[in-house]
Order: C-alpha cells, then sequence, then structure tokens
C-alpha cells in the first residue's frame, strides 16, 4: 500500500499540518483504515469518501477518496468537495446555542415557549431547551414540510404546531430533525435573524471556516457539493438520490440534518472543543461551557429510537461506559463524544488524546453493515493513538 500523505491546502485553514509520526499515530493503523475505505469503494459500498484527523491543534491527515458525483458523468472527489454532513450539522447547530447562551439570550433550562410564545400549543409550554436538544421533547416523529424550509415565518408556525408523543422527559426518543427545527426557530426568536445567518456568524466564520462548513449552502456553492447517493431498490450498487441532491434541499441548511462540509472543518471543529473553545486564537466558548454541554445529561437510560444508551450531551453524544454505543467505537474513551450522520458518517473528539476524526461518505447505506463499518474504522483510529 502507498504510504499515507498530506494533500496541498490553503494556508489560511485554522489547523496547521504535521505528520501522523510527530503526532504519535501508529502510521500503520492508519494505512489499514485506507485500505479498508478503498476496499469499499472497490466493493462498490459508497462512491466517494473523505477522513480527517488531528491531534493537539494540528492536521495530521486530510484524505479524499473515489466519486463527489456519478451521474450523469462521474467527478471525482476533491480536497474542498462539501459532503453532506445529515446529522452531524446538528452539532455544528449545537456550537452557536453554547455561544449565544454564554451570552445571556437564553438558558437550557428555559422552556422554549419561554422565547417562543406560541410553542405552548398542544400542552408544549413547559418543555425545555434541555429536554429538547437531548431528545426528550416528546415530539420526535413530526414533519416540516418543504414548504416551511425557507419560510421561517411558516416554519414556526409548524414546529409550535407540532403534536406531542409522549410526555416530556419521560423518554429518551432520538428526534431526527424536528428537535434541531425547534432549536432554530429559537436562534431566530432570541436572535431577530435567520439561523442560518446566526451559525456562520458566530461559529463557521469566527473559526475560519467559512468556505469548509455550511449551514444553508449558498447557491454558489452547490458545484463543490458531493451527491448523495442511496442503494438500488433491486440490485446491487448505488444511485443518486432523488431528495437530498435539489438546490431547495441544499440552501434550507435543516439545522439537523442539512449541513454541508469538508472532513478537515468538522476535525478543527471538534479540535476547538478539545482546546476548551479555542481554535487558531479564538476562544469561541469557554471551558465552563463545554463541560455542561458535553456531558452526559441522559445516564444510561435507552434511547428508544437507537435502542441502546446515548448518553446525550447537548449536542454531541458520548461513548461511556456501556456494553454498546453508536459510532464512537467499543474501543474509546468512556469520555469520547461524536455525533454521525445517517447511513453515511462519524465524527468524534477524545478528551484523553487530544485526538479529533472525521469519516464522511456518499452513501446512505442502513444497518446492520452501516454501524459495523462505523466501528471497525473507528477502532482503527483508536488503536492507532500513542
Amino acid at each position: 500500500m502507498d504510504t499515507v500523505t498530506l494533500p496541498k491546502q490553503s494556508t489560511e485553514f485554522p489547523l496547521p499540518q504535521a505528520d501522523l509520526d510527530s503526532l504519535g499515530f501508529r502510521k500503520n493503523q492508519i494505512e489499514r483504515l485506507v485500505g479498508l475505505i478503498e476496499k469499499h469503494i472497490a466493493e462498490g459500498r459508497y462512491p466517494g469518501c473523505q477522513i480527517a484527523l488531528a491531534r493537539h491543534g494540528k492536521l495530521a491527515l486530510c484524505k479524499t477518496f473515489g466519486h463527489a458525483v456519478t451521474e450523469p458523468a462521474r467527478r471525482a472527489a476533491a480536497d474542498d468537495t462539501l459532503w453532506l454532513l445529515y446529522s452531524n450539522t446538528k452539532v455544528v447547530t449545537a456550537v452557536a446555542l453554547w455561544v449565544l447562551a454564554e451570552r445571556g439570550l437564553f438558558g437550557f433550562s428555559d422552556r422554549i415557549a419561554d422565547h417562543v410564545l406560541e410553542f405552548k400549543k398542544h400542552a408544549k409550554g413547559d418543555i425545555t431547551v434541555l429536554q429538547t436538544i437531548t431528545h426528550q421533547a416528546g415530539f420526535p416523529s413530526a414533519v416540516v414540510g418543504k414548504d416551511a424550509w425557507t419560510d421561517h415565518k411558516r416554519l414556526r408556525e409548524v414546529v409550535c404546531d407540532f403534536p406531542l408523543e409522549f410526555t416530556p422527559g419521560s423518554k429518551v426518543k432520538y428526534h431526527g430533525l424536528t428537535a434541531h427545527w425547534t432549536l432554530g426557530v429559537l436562534i431566530e426568536a432570541v436572535t431577530g435573524k435567520d439561523f442560518r445567518d446566526v451559525i456562520r456568524e458566530t461559529v463557521t466564520e469566527p473559526l475560519g471556516l467559512s468556505r469548509e462548513l455550511y449551514v444553508g449552502l449558498p447557491e454558489s456553492e452547490h458545484s463543490r457539493a458531493a451527491d448523495m447517493h442511496e442503494p438500488k431498490t433491486k440490485g446491487d450498487g448505488f444511485q443518486a438520490s432523488a431528495d437530498a441532491n435539489t438546490a431547495d434541499w441544499r440552501k434550507a441548511g435543516a439545522p439537523g440534518g442539512g449541513g454541508y462540509g469538508t472532513a478537515r472543518a468538522m476535525a478543527a471543529l471538534y479540535q476547538m472543543m478539545l482546546n476548551g473553545g479555542c481554535l487558531n486564537g479564538t476562544q469561541l466558548v469557554s471551558p465552563r461551557m463545554l463541560q455542561y454541554a458535553i456531558r452526559n445529561h441522559t445516564g444510561d437510560r435507552v434511547d428508544e429510537y437507537m435502542g441502546m444508551p446515548m448518553h446525550r450531551g447537548l449536542g454531541p453524544h458520548l461513548r461511556g461506559t456501556t456494553e454498546n454505543v453508536r459510532g464512537l467505537g467499543g474501543f474509546a474513551s468512556p469520555r469520547a463524544f461524536g455525533h454521525g450522520g445517517v447511513g453515511t458518517s462519524y465524527c468524534w473528539g477524545d478528551p484523553d488524546s487530544g485526538v479529533s476524526f472525521a469519516y464522511i461518505t456518499n452513501n446512505r447505506i442502513p444497518d446492520p453493515w452501516h454501524s459495523k463499518r462505523l466501528d471497525l474504522v473507528a477502532n482503527l483510529v483508536h488503536s492507532a493513538i500513542l
């Protein structure tokens, strides 16, 4: 196998380059990871992939594989290709909320209805921000239609009309998009601005990631976006997704699943969290906020959607000490934290080693294969750390 090399990148990127050896990684384990991804692509598991590995504020590896687009003609993925992050977006949105909370615009113990009065409809008046962001709010299956994606007056109406499915706080059940549409409405209520602009102004621009990480992809950047794919309904292989590659979806920036970014941007975002809220000299949030946000707020209660404890923080979830956890790898430190994107990806940080890692693909593959490969990918990285 070829040895791992770093691509050329802009000097403006907030993480300076280093090499695997100097940052304390076992190169043979990383080469096994590269070989595994190349094998997946050769087998037709997914058309393209990007990974990034960082430690102690430096980028050890950024590598791109395969194709960003397959139809009507193939286009190779590049280092600046933007990948659909799916639910990795939840962490980006969460960071914006951490910033706003530190500015005193709301508290996580506040009720949503304290700031969005109409949200009290259908017995939702006592639901807190913390219950919402930790997937305990009680409306996991509600739907936000396309008509509300960019019409945010309509979005507020739809969110406030969500019906309850269970008593808030009585269960942990993953809210795929609904919790973060609600949090988007909250952001707009406390700032008076479009949540997409707030995320850009409070997170991506201050961190130097404004061309690497988007919640709401400008039309001028659509040519950089990798197409999302899905398995064919009959036979082997994959096909471009009919829903996830539209201009409307890309511009909407669903705050729980519609972000686009590079793997190195996500690795940098997690480096900020591992470095006490600071990246490249910019102190985005305080260490105290991080201690509060990246904490297990749901204990070992089973997430009824995931079928296992997920140890929910205010954005990321934690490994904990239960037998299984989704995506972070069985070998992970109990304090490791991260989030994934449905059927495609996972990004995480490890406070015990200072390592952050991002793995993003562009084919939405169902379980059980998806979870098994995530565990293998993460464990190859964990076992590379010295």
